[in-house]
């Protein structure tokens, strides 16, 4: 019988192994959150565009507020106004306040304060002075005496207790050598706590003070006075029908004639002669930090509006591209510049003047900068005239500034407000979509998982088929 032949051939294409291994899961749901997250990216990017903005938004504010601050420093009355003081002799010297008025004054230093210090006379304890019971009474000037008891007839005990007394006297314990039977001596040092004639005290034995009782001699505490409590005093218009004097009980006389105020370190007959000038410092220095705050805050704007265009070539190929800067195309921070360089630079309405007169300059570039020649020109020629003029400058500008930076209305500080508010919304959105895209991810790994499940299963039924019909066919072969 002639054996049958059949085709052999090759199945291998029907195989279905490597498929479940050859694919990269990983890499493919990698790629496909790639593509799911780019919403939330968006949102990323506009956030932090967006608090790039506010914080420069912020700082802007901030600068603005300065220069509301520095400007209204100056509308006080006599916030501007100073003077400078000359004195003829080192006797005395002199300040001037805001409110003084320029010229000359005389007056002669008839005597300087002094604090009543005296001592009592040598002891080895206080019995020689104080009552039985270690008391005795200080009055300073014509008040009420205050009893003051020692522990002892020590006296450190009594010195003690003077000190705690409050009765504005103080005391110390001094050594004065030794008595004939070599018992030490002691002096106690008093000395009041008020100085000029106010301070003046007397010490009584006991708790008498009673005016007869304090004549009588018995009463009367015996001390040596070392300094005399005196007020300093001087006299005005000196050999003029006009003379009069003035004490203090300190070596300054305060709120003199003038708006001037003294301190006297010596006696003098001779008239000393104080003169009093105006200084035009303190309106430089408010006008030059005004400016220069202005100047600073229209630099910051300018760099922060500026478009840069840069190039870059590859091959034969060039490329464009165009920037701004974190205000470019900003209104709100545009018509915040322009309020304030009209307000610093446009004319004054009182004199028809540009504040340019009096050193204020508007600048090419659209800022501003500050001449002090002209400013010092215009005050030495019209103080009055040209303060005034510039506090009408700053009284605008501090307008203008608190109308963009005042805390809660103004238009800064509400865009600021405004934009923190964006944030928080783009911050909420952000962190909904990491939920979100962390549910789509699980469901790509869940799908992905179960595709691979069903092709191991599908490569597990081909290997058997495969095996099954590679039997059949070497049985059939074999008969």
């Amino acid at each position: 019988m002639a054996s049958a032949s059949i085709s052999t051939t090759s199945l291998t294409g029907l195989g279905l192994s490597g498929l479940s291994s050859g694919l990269d899961t990983s890499g493919i749901i990698t790629k496909l959150m790639s593509i799911e997250s780019q919403p939330q990216s968006l949102l990323k990017t506009q956030l932090t565009s967006l608090q790039t903005h506010t914080s420069a938004l912020q700082s802007l504010n901030t600068a603005i507020a300065g220069i509301a601050t520095t400007a209204k420093s100056a509308l006080s009355a006599n916030a501007l106004t100073s003077f400078t003081t000359t004195s003829s002799s080192s006797a005395a010297t002199a300040s001037a306040s805001s409110g003084a008025t320029a010229g000359i004054t005389q007056f002669t230093v008839d005597s300087l304060a002094q604090t009543q210090l005296s001592v009592t006379g040598t002891m080895t304890d206080t019995s020689a002075f104080a009552s039985a019971d270690h008391v005795i009474t200080l009055q300073v000037g014509s008040g009420t005496g205050v009893k003051v008891t020692a522990a002892s007839a020590s006296v450190d005990d009594m010195v003690s207790a003077i000190n705690t007394a409050g009765a504005g006297v103080s005391a110390s314990k001094v050594a004065a050598g030794k008595a004939a039977d070599g018992t030490p001596q002691w002096r106690i040092q008093l000395s009041a706590t008020t100085g000029g004639s106010a301070g003046a005290f007397s010490v009584f034995t006991g708790s008498s003070t009673d005016p007869t009782a304090q004549q009588s001699s018995t009463s009367s505490v015996p001390l040596v006075q070392v300094t005399k409590a005196q007020d300093a005093q001087i006299t005005l218009y000196p050999g003029s029908t006009a003379a009069q004097t003035v004490s203090s009980s300190t070596n300054t006389f305060a709120a003199l004639p003038g708006g001037l105020s003294v301190s006297v370190a010596a006696l003098s007959s001779t008239p000393v002669s104080v003169a009093v000038a105006a200084d035009a410092t303190a309106a430089t220095t408010s006008a030059q930090a005004l400016v220069t705050g202005l100047a600073t805050v229209f630099s910051g704007i300018a760099s922060a509006s500026a478009i840069t265009t840069s190039s870059s070539t590859s091959g034969s190929t060039s490329t464009t591209s165009t920037s701004g800067g974190v205000f470019t195309g900003d209104s709100s921070v545009r018509l915040v510049k322009d309020a304030l360089l009209t307000a610093a630079t446009g004319q004054d309405p009182v004199t028809g003047k540009s504040p340019s007169s009096i050193g204020i300059v508007l600048s090419k570039d659209g800022s501003v900068s500050f001449d002090q020649n002209a400013f010092a020109a215009a005050m030495k020629q019209d103080p009055a005239g040209t303060t005034a003029m510039y506090q009408r400058i700053a009284q605008r500008v501090a307008d203008a500034a608190s109308t963009a930076s005042a805390p809660s209305s103004g238009t800064l500080s509400q865009k600021v407000a405004s934009e923190q508010g964006t944030q928080s919304t783009l911050t909420t959105q952000i962190s909904d979509w990491d939920t979100r895209l962390a549910t789509i991810q699980a469901q790509y790994q869940a799908q992905f998982n179960a595709m691979e499940l069903a092709l191991n299963s599908l490569s597990s039924q081909s290997s058997y088929l495969t095996g099954q019909i590679n039997g059949l066919t070497t049985n059939y072969q074999s008969k």
